[in-house]
């Protein structure tokens, strides 16, 4: 879902309940307030199903992360006499003054 391609959509979505509505009841007041609540529904869809996806992608990572076997100690020490530098080593921050 990508935010500005949402808020076009939605803006033109309410354009079109404007219309309809007003076209239905012919009251300008009560046409804005339908539009009004319309669009606190939608913006209240939108923000349900970001979150839905957030919790689906933090669910598979999770899924993916218990799927992937341990290192144990003695894999470990393999890694270090074949003279392998681990990648944790190379990703932590070094400090200017050492």
């Amino acid at each position: 879902m990508f935010a500005p391609r949402v808020f076009v959509s939605m803006i033109g979505a309410l354009a079109a309940f404007a219309v309809a509505t007003y076209y239905l009841n012919g009251s300008l007041a009560s046409t804005a307030i339908q539009t009004l609540i319309c669009a606190v529904l939608m913006q209240v869809g939108y923000f349900a199903a970001i979150l839905f996806r957030v919790w689906k992608e933090a669910r598979e990572r999770r899924r993916v992360s218990l799927q992937k076997p341990f290192v144990t100690a003695e894999a470990a020490n393999d890694e270090k006499q074949s003279g392998k530098v681990p990648l944790r080593r190379l990703n932590r921050p070094h400090h200017f003054n050492s």
